[in-house]
């Protein structure tokens, strides 16, 4: 068995920006979710007001997300992460102002911008994520999204420490947007161009066939030269019954992931009479845990295989969430959350690798479930608010509960495909190679 490739300057130079911009993409998320209680108290909103205004996130979010695909095809993951840094910046600019200024709009416009610049740029991580990845030959994208979660820990941290001295919202979002600018500019600068980005069949070299099979597999008409943007050939991949199971497990676990980023310090303050302050903590627990998951899954991962890892995770998570929410005990329910951090910790990333696992039009695959997982992650959470406010945030959870079991129940799919079933042509693909190289 040959030993992966001996990892050159350029790549290792790759890796480590997406790395870097992760860990600044976590820690302002992080920063944002826990001062959700102090925005809350700041626009003087209810629980599901509170909700209507994550829905910002939400349609930004999955604008950025379902705009990314065809941006990175076009210009390559690179100028998505650009805009999506900018768009990441001004965002957290202007909540800031809106927070300042009690504007619950404002706050809402400045999620919208905040969730635009997160879809595009973390759709485009995946692609640039996988490349490495199949350049590599080991598992990447579970230290990759490990370095979001640890930008969540420290992110935690910080809003924590703000949180008990009552320091300013706005200043502290304000400086969080600084960081995140300066971390975006030289991750531009080292990620090579043209990852992810189709060219022409026609215009390939001779004896070259992997991009008009790229193109069959994207639904390419073939008009023009070049292949279709969006979403006919992101729908194409969906006929991959295998797929379609990939997606509804990166969907529960991605749902899970979401519902304890956007609800979990509210959770403990309204559905367990905690303080703000500790409120912040818990969700620095589950951000803890979500961080050890992942930098420490990968020989979980050799040994037991994505299957039989994703299907333990979920029950795993389902057992925290269960705690969590009928649990009366405001100590076990905290403890609990470690519980689900830890089991949410690896679906995500484990069901973007398995889908692009043994097959040519992987970049497309790994867009398609991208999309599928955001649309979890960033549309379902802020949904809860308006059950939450029927039943309470606590029982509303039981939502996510169901999800997890559901997700455990069809891991199989998880399992590499049979020989033969489309698997990559012979060789490794070069550092920054285009979509057309790498499928």
């Amino acid at each position: 068995m040959k030993n992966p490739p001996v990892m050159d300057a350029t790549t290792r130079r790759w890796r480590a920006a997406l790395f870097l911009f992760m860990l600044a993409t976590g820690v302002s998320m992080a920063s944002w979710v826990a001062r959700t209680p102090a925005v809350r108290d700041a626009l003087d909103v209810t629980t599901g007001s509170m909700g209507l205004v994550l829905f910002g996130l939400s349609i930004g979010s999955m604008a950025g997300v379902l705009a990314s695909g065809g941006l990175v095809r076009r210009r390559g993951g690179r100028q998505a992460i650009a805009i999506g840094a900018g768009l990441i910046v001004a965002g957290l600019l202007v909540i800031a102002g809106g927070t300042a200024l009690e504007v619950s709009a404002g706050v809402f416009c400045g999620l919208a911008l905040f969730g635009a610049g997160m879809g595009l740029a973390e759709v485009a991580f995946n692609i640039e994520g996988a490349a490495v990845e199949r350049s590599l030959g080991r598992p990447v994208l579970p230290v990759l999204h490990g370095c979001f979660s640890l930008g969540t820990v420290v992110g935690a941290l910080l809003g924590m420490g703000l949180t008990a001295v009552r320091f300013p919202v706005g200043w502290h979002l304000a400086a969080i947007a600084v960081a995140v600018a300066a971390a975006g500019v030289w991750t531009v600068r080292a990620v090579p161009a043209g990852t992810g980005q189709e060219e022409a069949a026609p215009g390939g070299p001779a004896g070259s066939d992997a991009a008009s099979d790229a193109a069959s597999a994207a639904g390419s008409e073939g008009g023009g030269g070049r292949h279709p943007d969006g979403f006919r050939g992101q729908l194409a991949v969906w006929r991959d019954r295998r797929l379609v199971m990939i997606g509804l497990i990166v969907l529960a676990m991605a749902f899970a992931e979401g519902s304890a980023n956007d609800w979990l310090p509210l959770l403990m303050v309204d559905g367990h009479g905690t303080s703000a302050t500790a409120g912040s903590l818990t969700f620095m627990l589950f951000a803890v845990a979500m961080t050890t998951g992942r930098f420490t899954g990968g020989p979980v991962l050799v040994r037991y295989g994505p299957a039989a890892v994703v299907r333990a995770s979920a029950l795993v998570a389902a057992v925290g969430v269960a705690l969590v929410v009928f649990s009366d005990n405001a100590l076990l329910a905290g403890a609990a959350v470690v519980l689900w951090g830890l089991g949410a910790s690896l679906g995500f990333p484990v069901t973007i690798s398995a889908a692009g696992e043994g097959t040519r039009n992987a970049s497309a695959r790994v867009a398609a479930v991208s999309t599928a997982g955001y649309a979890a992650f960033l549309v379902g959470p802020p949904s809860l608010g308006f059950l939450a406010d029927h039943v309470g945030l606590r029982n509303a959870m039981v939502v996510v509960l169901v999800l997890l079991v559901g997700a455990a129940l069809i891991t199989r799919a998880l399992r590499t495909p049979p020989a033969g079933a489309g698997e990559e042509p012979p060789g490794t693909p070069a550092p920054g190679a285009r979509q057309s190289d790498l499928v």
